[in-house]
Order: structure tokens, then sequence, then C-alpha cells
């Protein structure tokens, strides 16, 4: 934070490459009255002399030092100024914001910094590769990606455009005051949910909002990130993590997969956890053609023209019920994971497409022997569908008495 009180936007770019544009970007930022600095990640060890930060300073912040990032392979060097990007914002203080713009190289270069930061920071990267995927790039974070139309080879009438709004939206987020809410005097609470769960977790929010500020995600491998990184920083009093298909896609190769390291936040934060099966059922593709040849003979459902949806099976239930019982058992903070025998999802109900019992006893039973129960871990089977009103009321209680043992 300047001495006027103002919070500092830190521009950053490789000035050997885009000086040019980055000067742009930091004269905008300041003519909006927002303190503004130049952060240069040039892997060169000459950057340009515009910037206020120069590359040496910032790669001094690698814990090998700067000849860590000054190699002279391209690959390497890029890959240690990002450590030390990252190593250097964390060591900042009265963060407005941050803006980076580039290729696909710059963009690699700043977001790991940026995925870092805390949420609510304002993050804005302006990149040739935003139209594309970018889950790899912004990950669990609020990072914004905006599309550069023109490469970034210089100013240009295009390029002066679309930099000159990028200038404006993040001092205006650094110059914005933080938002209240009428929420912000009461706990947050994490919840997932997937399509085939929403009536669960609609009624659970409806019987815990007077209590807590119910923050929902949708359980699409980000989703389960997202709750997880909350936790981690501190913002989440507890969980209901009603629905944990992300483990599916993980272990049977589908498209909203969770990371390894599911649940492993909760365990290391020992915060209050409630937990189900919700889409334990079901491994997520993209449109019907998309599904792998190994698995063209399984019961498959179209849910829309883009995604498709396969039914796991027995043996697959088993592997996940051990997967995540074992996730469970490292867990040493109030656990409270509760299972619905009378279905998982929409889908799995008599009649329906995805309703087999014996996969589900597979799920159940290989969850109950591998859970290693204590007075703080409790594993609870009931008679109910995951969706039926009295299960998402034992879900609800089963969080008070976690809450209450915390």
């Amino acid at each position: 934070m300047n001495d006027s009180g103002r919070r500092t936007v830190y521009i950053a770019g490789t000035c050997d490459t885009k000086a040019a544009e980055l000067a742009y970007v930091r004269r905008l930022v300041a003519a909006e009255g927002v303190p503004a600095l130049l952060v240069d990640l040039s892997t060169r060890e000459a950057g340009a002399s515009a910037a206020d930060i120069g590359a040496a300073e910032v790669a001094s912040h690698h814990p090998g030092g700067a000849q860590a990032v000054f190699t002279g392979d391209r690959g390497s060097a890029v890959a240690a100024m990002a450590v030390a990007f990252e190593r250097f914002l964390a060591a900042q203080g009265g963060i407005g914001g941050v803006i980076g713009l580039g290729g696909s190289g710059n963009t690699a270069l700043v977001t790991p910094a940026m995925r870092a930061l805390p949420i609510g920071v304002p993050k804005l990267v302006v990149s040739t590769v935003a139209s594309g995927n970018v889950a790899a790039y912004v990950g669990a974070s609020d990072i914004a990606m905006m599309y550069s139309v023109t490469d970034m080879a210089g100013l240009n009438r295009i390029s002066r455009t679309v930099l000159a709004n990028a200038a404006r939206a993040i001092a205006g987020m650094a110059r914005g005051e933080p938002v209240a809410a009428e929420a912000d005097d009461k706990p947050a609470l994490g919840m997932t949910m997937f399509g085939v769960t929403t009536a669960c977790v609609n009624a659970l929010v409806a019987q815990l909002e007077a209590e807590y500020d119910c923050l929902v995600f949708h359980a699409t491998g980000t989703g389960g990130q997202s709750m997880e990184k909350l936790a981690e920083s501190g913002m989440l009093a507890g969980v209901v993590d009603a629905t944990t298909t992300e483990v599916c896609d993980l272990l049977m190769g589908g498209v909203f997969p969770c990371s390894e390291d599911r649940f492993d936040a909760f365990a290391r934060v020992r915060m209050p956890y409630v937990g189900s099966c919700g889409a334990l059922d079901m491994v997520n593709f993209a449109a019907r053609e998309t599904v792998p040849e190994r698995y063209q003979g399984r019961n498959l459902y179209v849910h829309n023209a883009q995604v498709t949806l396969m039914r796991t099976t027995a043996e697959e239930c088993a592997r996940m019920g051990r997967w995540i019982g074992e996730k469970l058992n490292a867990c040493e903070g109030p656990v409270r994971f509760l299972i619905p025998e009378g279905g998982v999802s929409a889908l799995d109900a008599p009649g329906l497409p995805f309703h087999d019992p014996a996969a589900d006893r597979a799920l159940f039973d290989a969850l109950e022997a591998t859970v290693r129960q204590t007075e703080r871990r409790r594993l609870q089977r009931l008679p109910h569908h995951i969706n039926d009103p009295a299960f998402a009321a034992a879900l609800a209680s089963a969080l008070r008495d976690a809450m209450a043992e915390a």
C-alpha cells in the first residue's frame, strides 16, 4: 500500500518483448488515479529500463536465487520465473490488483502467482489464448480472462482499445470498496451440487441459510477445488460435501475430475466435514461420440447434446468407496458421512436409467469397510434417496452436530 493508503495495481509481463504494451497499461491505470507498478518478468538478465521492478529483483525471490531463473534455457527459465513471481507477490502488501498480458508464455508466467492470491483480489489477464480452454490457467481462482483479439506484437488500433478497456477495468476493481453483504455476519458454509442432486442441496440451503452464508459449488472438477481452496484459506466454517461425483471422473477418466488431493484440504485444516455419495453413479463425458471405445457397450445416458453420462459398475463403485474412505480416514476434525441407501442421484431410483441397487450396495459396503469410525469420524446409513427431504434434514442435523464438536 502506498503512502496515500491506496492499493497498488501490479502490471506484469516480459518487458523484453512487451514493453510498449505494458507501459501503455501502466500509464492508463495511473491516469485513473490508481497507483501502478510495472513488473518485468523477462527471463534474460538485461530487462528493459521501463519497469518499476526489474526482472532481477523478481528473480531473486526464487528459492534458488536469480541464477535459478536466468539459466539460458527458455523452458526452465519461464517455469522458474513463475515461481519467483508467485513468491514476489506473496511478499507484497496492499495489492489492489494484478494484470498480466501476452501470449501463452506470459499467461503461464503470471497466472500461478494470481492463483495463489486470495479470492477477491482483482486479477485480469489479457491473452491471445483467452478464447480457448483456459482451465489450466484459471484453476480454482477468480482470474478474469480477456481475449486480446490481435497478437501482442506492438500497439495498434485494436490492441490499444482492448488494453485500454483492461486497464480501466483493473483500475476500477482496485479502486472499489469491498462489497458488504447481509450474510457477512454469518459463518460461510461450502456445499457441492450437481443437477441430479439439486433438490437435496436446495432443501439443505433452505434449512441452513438462517445460520450460515451458504456457498454452493458446482461439482465439475474445479468446483470442488474452489471449495477446498476457500476452506484452506480459512474462509469456510465447514462444508456439506453432498456431491462427491468428481471422484467418478478422476478414477474412470471422465471430463469433470477432481484432483488426487480431493478431501486433503479438509484433513489439513481439520474443519467440520459432512459428506455424502451424491452422483457417484455417473461418469461424465462430452457428446455421445466422444465416449471412449472401451466404454461403448456400457449403460450410457445422453443428458444433452454436449453431455453423456455413464453408469458406474459395482466394481467401480467399490473402488470409489475405498478411495473416499481412505481420504476420510486422514481427516482428524469432526467428520460425518451419510449414505443414502435409496439412491445417489435423480437418475438412480426405481424405473430410472441408473437404478442399480447392486452397484450402490458395493459403494456403501466399501465405504463402511474402509472408514475407521471413531467418536469424531462417523458413517451413517439412511433408508432415504439423496433427494428426499428427510435426507437433507439429516445432513443439516449432521452439520450442526459436527459444528458443535469442532
